[in-house]
Order: structure tokens, then sequence, then C-alpha cells
């Protein structure tokens, strides 16, 4: 069988049974003569798909929070919170679930009062558009958002590229899901710990007097975030729940109004990633900070779970009948992002995961079954020379936007933001902002302040609760290069002879750090001022944004600023490199800096650093390539082929001679030289206990948040 027809098959095998998916991989895969594909071009931003078959997570390396997902046909569209940030309430659509593009934005201006707009000293930081259920029916989409103190709004459709039509219905509810039955009637249930049930009119116009109940009370372990569906006759509810640590829920009856009995479906899954920084002392109800404010930050545990592992989302089904799970997990400064699970049904619950290890998520997986062949695509345009007739998609403003104080046309070519009077950057108006995108990100821009009139403010910041800026400033006589750390209320000044300045903002959003930095010539950068720490805060609930702005610090409007050339460089947005096809590598376990080892007894083992066996060749490793991100790997010493054989306990993984359907792993990207292998025979990971001297198992469901439980290895590559 060539790969052609292998291809072709493709739909089927992923519906076969779980014991017989890595034979069908491998018999149809080993037998193909390793061939070297064309190399693609370097990707520039990061895309989940790999261009192999495979999808590594998260889908986006940006902000997209509380998801939710519905499938019309073949097409599959995705909803997130958008906050304060307008345009609001984004659409994205997908023909396979990995690959997703912008579609629309459900409003262009969400203009409820002036806390909308950053005026008479109110704000709606923290409010706005959030967690967002999206349905179709009946020929119309449909997407419900509470906007806190003001109501529901309930949008409208007949093509989810818009227009969309509004209605706001008071008294709102929080984090709802709506579900349009098959009698008709059509319910909403929401709230957090006692799920709410509630039925609306069958215009919409409202509540159904009287039909608000109590569906699963307080105690039975359920939290917010729900997603409402009706499987096979039966009624399932998925939630996050947070008491104590994230995980999501799932409950289930055979009637609406219940009663429901309820299973935890995912948990502890952070795909080896920790929690970031932390900001105790900003809420959602807080005022926004200014000038000298205090923050209480820290960093957690090194093992700390708190909302990290997958929480909030739900699960969406595949013309084929397959099942997918989407979620989100706080990911550090760059805010919540969405992650996709296979989904394994098993006795009528839908786990995230593979059979063998319910209830945790690979991080690299086999892309869903569709129809559709969709090749890799960047969801966004993130870098933007303002030489268009309108802003790119990815750009938001912070609160509604002044009109008449910004232009793409005044000087064409260029972004042109009129000052408006404010205290401090947090309050600036008409700041054009777009999500930062991890795991590490530069953004350059061009700022001519030569317009600006004294008193006037403008440049690059980073936008977050602490913030942290560098820009012009205006002086009487001049300008002055300013760095500005909200954290340690930090001011730093430069003298600077030319109103033309490039800035640049340099993070490392996975340990919360950013650097700012500036030049005269734009080739030499000179960073200013102490590297900012980046905590993710609980007043916004969103993570750190690009921010481009212009204000008067004085109370008047002033004069503007011009920028240009904003681009955005992701250095390891391009993982060609990462899966180390045909090489001779070796492994270090990061749980005790141990060299994986085929010892004489055929086991794999541990060699020690300066050990006589770490200097052998039974350290080294061909990695041979079997498909679809799938690798067997073959000691150069000639002992044979890593096999996961039995169940995969302690001293089941060993050295064959010949390559079997046990020999068989998904490579796990962990990024920066770091993986997991992930056995197709019990879809566990080799790993050892760094603590007991045993053998390799494959047992381990998945690495710690830490990486040092033994599932997690440094690769290197080596001489033969």
């Amino acid at each position: 069988m060539n790969r052609s027809d292998f291809s072709s098959l493709l739909p089927m095998i992923h519906r076969l049974p779980a014991a017989l998916l890595a034979l069908a991989a491998f018999a149809t895969t080993a037998v193909a003569a390793e061939t070297s594909a064309p190399t693609p071009a370097p990707r520039t931003t990061w895309m989940p798909d790999n261009g192999n078959g495979t999808y590594t997570n998260p889908l986006f390396y940006d902000e997209f929070s509380d998801p939710d997902l519905i499938r019309v046909g073949e097409d599959f569209y995705l909803a997130g919170t958008t906050m304060h940030a307008m345009p609001s309430l984004v659409i994205l659509h997908s023909k396979d679930l990995v690959n997703w593009e912008f579609l629309s934005y459900a409003t262009e201006k969400l203009d409820l009062g002036p806390e909308f707009r950053l005026e008479e000293g109110k704000d709606v930081y923290g409010q706005g558009i959030w967690a967002p259920c999206i349905r179709y029916h009946e020929g119309t989409f449909y997407v419900f958002s509470n906007v806190n103190r003001k109501g529901l709004l309930v949008f409208t459709s007949k093509d989810p590229a818009g227009p969309w039509q509004q209605r706001l219905i008071t008294p709102g509810i929080h984090d709802l899901s709506v579900l349009f039955d098959d009698d008709g009637r059509i319910y909403a249930i929401y709230n957090y710990g006692e799920v709410r049930l509630v039925e609306f009119k069958p215009d919409l116009s409202g509540f159904v007097e009287g039909s608000e109940r109590v569906i699963i009370p307080r105690g039975s372990a359920m939290g917010e975030g729900h997603h409402f569906y009706k499987i096979g006759g039966k009624y399932y509810i998925v939630s996050a729940d947070y008491a104590p640590t994230g995980r999501m829920q799932c409950a289930r009856a055979d009637r609406v109004e219940g009663p429901y009995e309820t299973a935890t479906i995912s948990a502890r899954e952070t795909m080896g990633t920790q929690r970031g920084w932390w900001c105790n002392n900003v809420g959602q109800r807080d005022p926004i900070p200014g000038y000298g404010a205090k923050f209480d930050i820290h960093k957690p545990g090194d093992n700390e779970f708190g909302a990290a592992p997958l929480h909030q989302g739900g699960i969406v089904d595949l013309p084929n009948g397959d099942w997918w799970g989407f979620s989100m997990m706080d990911f550090k400064s760059v805010g919540r992002t969405t992650f996709l699970s296979p989904v394994t049904w098993q006795g009528g619950w839908p786990y995230f995961g593979l059979s063998g290890n319910l209830g945790r998520s690979p991080r690299t997986w086999v892309k869903p079954a569709v129809a559709a062949q969709v090749a890799p695509t960047a969801t966004y345009q993130r870098s933007d020379d303002f030489s268009g007739s309108k802003l790119l998609p990815v750009w938001q403003w912070n609160h509604a936007p002044v009109a008449a104080k910004w232009s793409l046309t005044e000087t064409p070519g260029t972004l042109r933001l009129h000052t408006l009077p404010a205290a401090h950057f947090l309050a600036a108006r008409n700041t054009l902002t777009q999500r930062v995108i991890g795991p590490e990100s530069t953004a350059t821009v061009v700022l001519d302040g030569s317009a600006l009139q004294p008193g006037d403010i403008a440049g690059l910041g980073l936008l977050n609760m602490p913030s942290g800026w560098i820009g012009l400033v205006r002086t009487g006589p001049g300008f002055v290069l300013r760095a500005y750390n909200q954290l340690l209320d930090e001011t730093l000044d430069r003298p600077l002879d030319s109103p033309r300045v490039f800035l640049r903002a340099t993070g490392d959003y996975d340990n919360d750090l950013a650097q700012l930095s500036y030049s005269t010539d734009g080739a030499t950068f000179t960073p200013l001022g102490t590297a900012l720490r980046l905590p993710y805060q609980l007043k916004t609930f969103q993570g750190t944004r690009y921010a481009l702005f212009a204000f008067n610090s004085e109370g008047r409007e002033g004069g503007c600023a011009q920028f240009d050339d904003f681009h955005v460089a992701e250095p390891l947005a391009d993982r060609s490199q990462n899966l180390p096809l045909g090489k001779i590598i070796t492994l270090t376990n990061l749980g005790n800096g141990t060299s994986v080892w085929s010892n004489r007894n055929g086991m794999l083992h541990s060699a020690r650093p300066g050990s006589p066996e770490a200097q052998s060749p039974g350290i080294r490793f061909r990695v041979h390539d079997r498909g679809q991100g799938r690798v067997a790997l073959e000691a150069i010493d000639g002992s044979g082929f890593i096999t996961v054989v039995g169940l995969g306990l302690s001293g089941d993984v060993r050295l064959c001679k010949q390559e079997t359907d046990g020999s068989l792993f998904q490579w796990q990207d962990m990024l920066r030289g770091q993986c997991m292998l992930l056995s197709l025979k019990n879809h566990r990971y080799v790993a050892i206990d760094p603590h007991t001297g045993e053998p390799y198992s494959a047992e381990s469901p998945g690495a710690r948040p830490d990486r040092k439980d033994g599932a997690v290895f440094t690769w290197r590559e080596a001489a033969e």
C-alpha cells in the first residue's frame, strides 16, 4: 500500500478501536520507505498544524478565552470572550478544527454608557463581552453573551460573516449556554456551583416568567462556564470547576430538569505548563491602577495547579461520528488559550483523552478526520504597515474609540492618533491593541512624534496590570524618550535629538518577562528600564496586549502621533526542526539529569553523567519516520528498537531486535529542545520515577507542571 492509498483509509482508521490504532499505523507506515519530503518555507507565526497530519496545542499561542464551538454541516465556528476590547465578540471559522480563519466581529463598537468610552473617570475593564455561547438553529446563527450590569446581548445573523443584529435582554444571566430542544423550546443554563435553568420566550425577547429553577444543587461538583447539549436523547452539561483546582466536569440526565449525575472528564492536564506570576490585589471591581499603585504579585509553587489545567470548554462531533473536546487554560501572561483534545466515550461519558489514559490530553496528536484537506493556516496577520484602507482584524481598541481622533488616511501609509486628555496610560482613549503571542515574540514600531504638542505622550506599551511602556514625551523645548515600569513605579528618561524613533517590546511570555528598547537607526536597539514582570491578573481576566497609544497628560487635546511599520517577530514559530527525523539523538531526562540508556538486559534504563554508560553507544538512538509525527527509535549499538511490551510497567520498555506496534511513539514537541514519547500501544508516556532507580516504564499519564517527574526529555543531535 502506498501513502496515497493510506490517506484514503484515514477516516476509517480514526474510528478503529484504540487497541488496533497503533497496529494499523505500524502496518501501513513501517513498510514504507523513508523518504525526504521537500523542505517547507520556515514559518513566521504560530500555527498548530504541523503539516504532517498532526497538530500541536495550543491552537493559538495568543489569548482566546471562554471558547464555544459548534459544527454546521462540514463547517466549524468558534466564538470567544473579548471583554472591553472593540470590535467585540470574535467569530472564527474552520474546516478541520485545527486551522482557523477570522470571520467577523459581532459588533464593531459596544457602547452602553460612558464607561465603555473611558469617560467621566469610568471604565469597563473586565466587563463587556465575555463567555459567549454560539448556536445555529433553523438557518440562523445566534450568539448570547452577558454584559455585566447591563444585561444579556443576543446577536443574530443568517451569515456568520455578518452583519449581526443585536438585542439587549434584561436582566442578564452570566456564563450561559443555550439549547434549542427538539420540541421547539429554548433553554439556558447558568450560574456557578448551583446550576440554574431558565426558558426563553419563543421570540427570544426575554424569559418565560416563573420558568427559572435549580436543576443541579450546590455540592454536586459542578462549576461555571457551562456548555449544554442533547446527545442521543440525553441532556449533557460540561462545565469548569475551580474548587480548588481547574478541571472539567460533566453532568447528564434523561430529562432537561434532571435529576443529573456528574463525573469528572478532564483533570490535571497542564501540558507541562506551570502557573505564571500572579497579581493578588487588583480585582474586577477595583479602580484602574495609576501612577504609584502598589501591586502584590508572586510566583506560585512549581507544581501548583490553580486554574492551569484544562478547563471551561465543551465537545463537538464530526460528520463521521468522532468527538473532540475544546477547552482553555490560564497560560501565564499570554492569557487564556484554547486547546483541542480527542474525546473517548466510555460508560456514556465524553472523556477528554485517549483510551488507556482518559482525562489527560496529548499535546500533539493526529488531526480530526474530516473530508476537507486544509493547509496550515495562520488565523491572523499581525504585522501591519498601515497601508490598507482599514485596520487588520487582529487590532482591537481599548474601549470604544473616538472615530474623529484616529486615521489611516490623513497621512497615507501610517496610523495617526490624535492625543486626548488622560491621567495615565491605562486611562488613555484611542489606544490600539493586539494580543501578545507566545512563547516569545518581539513587536517593533516606528513612531514619528514631530506633530506632538507639549504634554503629549505617545509610544508602544504592554497593556496589563501592572503595565509598561516606552515612548516620546513632548516637553516645551523638545522631546524626551521615556520608559515607564508600573510595577516598580520606575520612570527613566533619555534625551532624544529626533522625534522619529524605533520602539520595541521583546517578550518571553512563558517566563512572564519583557524588555523595552529603542533605536534611532532601526538596526541597533538599546534597552531602557528594568525588565517588566507581567503577571496574570483578575481585573480583566486577560493577558498582555501590545498597545499603540497617544494621550495628553495636561488635561487637554494636543497634537498627534504617527505610527508606521508595526512588525511582530516570533523566533520559535518555526517548529520544523523540533522533530529530529532521520537524526541520531541523545535523550536526557529532566527529572534527574540522566541519559536514556539501553542496558545489557535489554531494558531502557538510566546512565548517570560521567559514568562509562553515559559515554557508550547505548545512549544514542536513530529517529525513524513512521508518518504523521510517529517515530521509532533504534539504538545505534544494535540492541534494537525502544519498544513497549506488556502493560508498560517498570521494565516493560525494552530494546527489541524487531520493530513492532509497541515500537511506535507519537513525538510530543514541548519546545526548546524538550519532548515526550507517547506510546501508541497504551497511550501513556515513557518515563521513570526519578527517585526509585527503576528502569523505564510506559505508565505515565503526562507531565507535571515542572516537567521533572520523569516523563520529559531534552534531546540533542549526536554523532554516529
